[in-house]
């Protein structure tokens, strides 16, 4: 009889000798992040087939190029050289700096060359194309600052104007939108930033800042670590082909330094920061119908910083106090959220939203989102669900060279003190708030610009991948080939 010896944990192992302990995680883990970009990279080329097929056939989803409103219009332009710079040394210096920058300098030069990033991106269409003219087409806000030299009036009397059929309807983003997001270019134009330049690099400038916001509110809820991993992949991230030039951009931003602040406020038990995180909820929800959702997102901030709160229940007060502000002050000039939010109901299916079939966009939203977030999002959500699923949050980091959190066979054990089960629920919040947005209906087409500032809060699962590098020139690569080769609508 012929006996098998056993192979020694120390003992060089020949090509024949199987493998049965965890120093092939890595390469099954790779394995598997690679299958989920495949099934990424299959959803977006069927949701181009099809709906190319029924945009040529039945003309009804309003969109140029499916799933994305755009073109089919290879070009270069003046940005082209800038935007492979900063990719470049991003991709060369990114990962490095971001380890070991003290954590302020950290925070400015992620703003820094998230702007640069998304300026040189939206400088590829031209200054006039890609910046200067987007925000004052006939469907932008710009189109009514003249109809706000009375603010007050013209707040009381918005919801007049919501509806196709009446008199003076608004534009199709002014009556989509609360009327904090026109006041806001209304403000700049009264401060001298008139025009669509100024509003286009208001829009780049602070939708930059919301990558700064996401690393301070991982570093207060996860750890710092975990900051620093998810960092270059927030500074080059493909959204920012939407980024230069969309209002969204800079609704993203404030709802990720509401979320921030929050995050601030639950773990340093900071009265100010309550209050500041309450006052910028509030606005959020007057910049955007859809970005109420990001209760969702500020709940998980809650219940991750729990036992904070429970001793320090006063810092209620001031975030309570701070979200009034904004809806009592629009209520008293005359706005009625609810009454405007329905009206808008009727106006989305009175246009586009009530021809494009919820059939298609159901799924081809989810496209759209794998095309903002890019290819690395897709691994690290695959990554995500791992730590969810089976309580691997600091394995996950390691690339599987950590003991899992729990006993084999024993079920997933959630430890909220582990970093990266902390990260993976903040990721897992914006994932649901998204697929709700998406559920809803009310978001058919146009989520490459709608879904910003979700997006902001799914590219953080990046932080769990190896091999940075790597997935950073996938991501590069991809925005730069979508911006040179679609001639997008925002």
């Amino acid at each position: 009889m012929t006996r098998t010896r056993a192979v020694r944990s120390d003992e060089p192992r020949t090509p024949n000798t199987p493998s049965t302990d965890r120093t092939d995680r890595p390469s099954r883990g790779l394995r598997r992040d690679l299958y989920a970009v495949g099934a990424a990279v299959l959803l977006v080329t069927t949701a181009v087939l099809v709906g190319r097929h029924i945009q040529e056939t039945r003309h009804t989803l309003r969109v140029g190029w499916p799933p994305v409103l755009g073109s089919w219009e290879p070009h270069v332009g003046p940005g082209t050289p800038a935007a492979g710079i900063v990719a470049i040394l991003t991709l060369a210096y990114g990962p490095a700096l971001a380890a070991r920058l003290p954590w302020r300098a950290l925070l400015t030069l992620a703003w820094g060359t998230s702007t640069a990033w998304t300026l040189s991106l939206a400088l590829i269409d031209g200054w006039q194309r890609g910046i200067a003219a987007r925000l004052t087409t006939r469907n932008e806000y710009l189109q009514v600052i003249d109809r706000f030299h009375d603010i007050p009036a013209a707040l009381g009397d918005f919801t007049h104007h919501i509806l196709i059929q009446s008199p003076d309807n608004w534009p199709a983003h002014v009556a989509g939108h609360p009327p904090a997001a026109t006041l806001t270019f209304v403000l700049l134009d009264r401060i001298g930033l008139r025009g669509g330049g100024w509003a286009g690099i208001w829009c780049i400038t602070v939708g930059a800042t919301a990558c700064a916001a996401v690393l301070v509110a991982i570093r207060a809820l996860a750890d710092e670590r975990s900051a620093r991993r998810a960092a270059p992949f927030l500074v080059l991230a493909p959204a920012a082909v939407w980024m230069g030039t969309s209002a969204d951009a800079y609704f993203a931003a404030v709802a990720a330094w509401a979320v921030a602040l929050l995050a601030l406020a639950v773990t340093r038990g900071s009265l100010p920061a309550a209050g500041a995180a309450g006052l910028l909820s509030g606005l959020t929800c007057y910049l955007s119908y859809g970005l109420t959702l990001f209760a969702l997102i500020g709940a998980a901030v809650l219940w991750l910083g729990r036992d904070r709160l429970r001793g320090r229940p006063v810092l209620l007060i001031p975030l309570l106090a701070g979200a009034a502000v904004v809806p009592a002050a629009f209520t008293l000039a005359g706005f009625d959220w609810w009454e405007a939010y329905h009206l808008l109901v009727t106006r989305y299916y009175q246009g586009a939203g009530g021809v494009r079939p919820y059939s298609y966009w159901v799924w081809a939203n989810l496209a759209c989102t794998v095309l903002i977030t890019g290819p690395a999002t897709a691994a690290g959500l695959r990554r995500t669900g791992a730590v969810l699923t089976r309580g691997r949050g600091r394995g996950e980091f390691e690339g599987g060279k950590a003991e899992p959190a729990e006993r084999r066979g024993a079920g997933p054990v959630l430890d909220p003190a582990d970093a990266g089960t902390r990260l993976a629920l903040l990721v897992a919040a914006a994932l649901l708030a998204l697929l709700i947005a998406d559920l809803s209906g009310m978001s058919k087409a146009e989520t490459e610009r709608i879904w910003l500032p979700f997006a902001m809060w799914l590219l953080p699962a990046c932080a769990f991948l190896p091999r940075p590098r790597a997935w950073l020139t996938a991501q590069a690569v991809l925005a730069l080939l979508l911006n040179h080769l679609l001639m997008t609508g925002w």
